[in-house]
């Protein structure tokens, strides 16, 4: 008998969860899994940022935003309208990749990208019973289920990420695309996620502050960005910092998947500053085309990446770094053959075998 595996994500635009959810689906699909995946569809979206494959079952769940809104009343709503919609009788297996669908939906195996820590009461306890009632956990590194049970004493299954890597390999030889953007954007170095605290930017343009003064013709390139929450204050910020240190980046917000892999292989070095992850999904993309990332040092990437990957504890270390990949790149070798080990079919393989286990 077939299972029938229900995939919950909040949201169709390109954040880490959703590109997770996408890919996951497909691989389940590839080996005989029915798999449906359900998402909010937020100011009137039709489909995912991307194509799903055909095999994959999609269930859009219309959301309206409403005037004056603040992001509570958003999550609120959005758990709400994702519950109504939701039929857990069809599935086998449920299995939530965040804390809007894991409220929604009742009994289900949660994936942990990563842990939060949010002041409004109502996200927080939010948060706090996507965490606790699931009855199992999936956490992509071990760092994070390290943090899960040093926090909330709960173990976790660990399923690292997959990457399509060959995407970003065939994107570095791809030399009209590569030199699109490098007459675009000249030389520059790039990250990817958006203006916003977890993602580090502000600590990056101190650092790109330091680096334009070693090499002018570095430019700063953000792209992508899409999130629930509002981060006004820290754009603000953030644009107060780029003026007093003289950084002038180029924000390309969400850019079209299929553009993505070139504009990752086009640059000099991959930004990785992030305050939080839970594997570094965007970064293992970046090895797959050749690029050198400079990564904060955090336990997790510290996991996943091992020497693949330059580490920097501080602004004035990750501007030193910086400037010692793109001066001397390292050899691409060791971090291209971790990147094409982590498959989604692997990772596919794994979620069935625990799938299998609790039916």
């Amino acid at each position: 008998m077939t299972m029938r595996v229900a995939l919950l994500t909040y949201s169709t635009k390109p954040r880490g969860g959703v590109v997770h959810t996408l890919n996951l689906a497909e691989a389940l699909a590839a080996r005989g899994v029915a798999v449906t995946v359900w998402s909010l569809a937020r100011a009137g979206d039709r489909g995912f940022f991307r194509a799903v494959d055909p095999a994959v079952t999609v269930k859009l769940v219309e959301f309206t935003d409403l005037p004056g809104d603040s992001v509570t009343d958003r999550i609120v709503r959005s758990i709400s309208t994702l519950r109504a919609a939701f039929c857990a009788d069809d599935f086998d297996i449920i299995h939530a990749q965040d804390c809007i669908s894991a409220n929604a939906v009742g009994p289900c195996i949660r994936t942990i990208h990563h842990l939060d820590q949010f002041t409004t009461p109502v996200l927080a306890q939010c948060h706090e019973r996507a965490i606790v009632e699931p009855y199992v956990r999936i956490c992509v590194s071990a760092a994070v289920a390290a943090e899960l049970h040093a926090g909330w004493g709960l173990s976790a299954e660990i399923i690292p990420n997959g990457v399509q890597a060959q995407r970003f390999i065939d994107a570095a030889s791809d030399t009209p695309a590569l030199e699109r953007w490098q007459t675009q954007l000249g030389r520059y170095v790039l990250a990817v996620g958006g203006i916003e605290p977890r993602k580090g930017t502000i600590d990056l343009v101190d650092a790109m502050g330091l680096v334009q003064q070693r090499d002018p013709s570095l430019s700063l390139v953000i792209a992508g960005g899409e999130t629930l929450f509002d981060y006004r204050d820290y754009r603000a910020a953030f644009e107060q910092r780029c003026a007093q240190r003289g950084v002038a980046p180029v924000i390309l917000d969400t850019v079209e998947d299929a553009e993505l892999p070139s504009l990752v292989a086009a640059c000099e070095a991959f930004a990785f500053p992030s305050t939080k992850e839970g594997f570094g999904l965007a970064a293992m993309e970046a090895l797959a085309a050749g690029r050198p990332v400079v990564a904060r040092d955090l336990p997790v990437l510290r996991e996943v990446f091992g020497g693949a990957v330059s580490f920097a504890g501080s602004v004035s270390g990750f501007a030193a770094e910086l400037l010692a990949v793109i001066d001397t790149p390292p050899d691409p070798a060791p971090a291209l053959a971790l990147a094409t080990s982590m498959t989604w079919d692997v990772a596919a393989a794994a979620h069935i075998d625990l799938y299998r286990r609790l039916c």
